[in-house]
């Protein structure tokens, strides 16, 4: 253990849904197989909004006090015995979810489908909205000097538009339709653009998430207050339709408008959860073309691939944060999220007061 480290750490938690209390609590002592991070940035999720809010995901219902915060990166300041995949003062993006690696799923390399994972804020098991965490060391990964923390906290969330390219095996070329413009709807388009999409049309209510989107790698851009979804992409794609429709909103009508924008042989890629379990999908017409359909559940094998992507400079996150509140905060941060004004896209809090 690296003697510099301090003995207790300040923790913003959640007491129940709605109340943010900072609290004083031991900095973990790590096992010999676990690292501990310095928290730098933490994005903030819609998982913690609806925490906050409502204090439940389906299953999934806090029932004592938790800290939120998922979406991290930081400094490792003390390795376990037995680490050699990071070293003391490397930069890492966190990924939050740790698995079992003996079920079925993780041996088959679908290790987000684990029965066992425990993920950072989500109930029981508490999140990153700390100054220092331990985590498992095979969850960290290095990034680069040039890579800001509060990029490569937004890996997590790019995670899942990498998932989704990989699910639908998106090629080079393909036209792709992104309904729904949030924190993952946007990193969704910079994900279609890193695997190669030569049109990426977007769909959403807000022209200031359009706008981002754009500074992201989106084509084309549909407003759905003034426009209908599908007839413009049918028209912007000659009639045909897209190659691929990925619904990130959770919009039951947007799932709709996401299958009637692909053209036959199409992909419809569900991201978004929406707040009721069934939503009513026209049958026939996917089977009459013959629609492949495909859930994603966070993500798996992902995070080199989005650190380099997110490395090469060719992604602008910048156009993505827009709101930055330091640890104290963080009730601020989340009702921020929750209210969504004037302009406000990704909320970031910082634990040690990078601002």
């Amino acid at each position: 253990m690296n003697g510099q480290l301090p003995a207790r750490m300040k923790a913003a938690v959640m007491t129940k849904p709605g109340t943010i209390v900072m609290e004083e609590r031991p900095v973990p002592q790590v096992d010999a197989n676990e690292v501990l991070v310095k928290v730098m940035a933490v994005g903030v999720c819609g998982s913690d909004v609806h925490y906050f809010e409502n204090g439940r995901i389906g299953r999934y219902v806090v029932e004592k006090p938790i800290i939120l915060g998922h979406e991290c990166a930081g400094i490792i300041v003390a390795a376990g015995a037995s680490v050699t995949n990071v070293s003391l003062g490397d930069r890492v993006a966190i990924e939050p979810g740790v698995t079992c690696g003996h079920c079925q799923a993780c041996k088959e390399g679908r290790y987000n489908l684990c029965p066992d994972v425990q993920f950072l804020a989500t109930p029981p098991v508490d999140g990153a909205f700390v100054q220092y965490m331990k985590i498992r060391a095979d969850m960290v990964f290095a990034i680069p000097e040039h890579l800001t923390f509060e990029a490569a906290a937004l890996n997590e969330p790019f995670s899942v538009g990498i998932h989704a390219a990989k699910r639908c095996n998106l090629q080079p070329g393909s036209t792709v339709a992104i309904m729904g413009m949030g924190p993952v709807g946007l990193m969704a388009v910079a994900a279609a653009k890193s695997f190669g999409a030569s049109r990426i049309i977007v769909t959403d209510l807000e022209q200031v998430r359009l706008e981002a989107a754009k500074r992201l790698g989106a084509t084309d851009v549909i407003n759905v207050k003034e426009e209908d979804a599908v007839q413009r992409i049918k028209e912007m794609t000659d009639g045909v339709g897209a190659d691929a429709a990925w619904e990130t909103a959770g919009n039951p009508r947007a799932l709709q408008s996401a299958l009637y924008s692909l053209r036959r042989g199409g992909k419809l890629v569900i991201v978004g959860l929406p707040a009721q379990d069934e939503i009513p999908l026209n049958v026939p017409f996917i089977a009459d073309n013959e629609i492949d359909i495909y859930g994603v559940f966070r993500y798996a094998n992902t995070y080199p691939t989005g650190i380099k992507f997110l490395a090469g400079g060719g992604i602008d996150t910048k156009a993505l944060i827009t709101d930055r509140y330091p640890l104290e905060q963080t009730q601020d941060a989340l009702e921020r999220a929750i209210h969504n004004k004037s302009g406000s896209l990704k909320v970031m809090v910082y634990p040690n007061e990078i601002l």
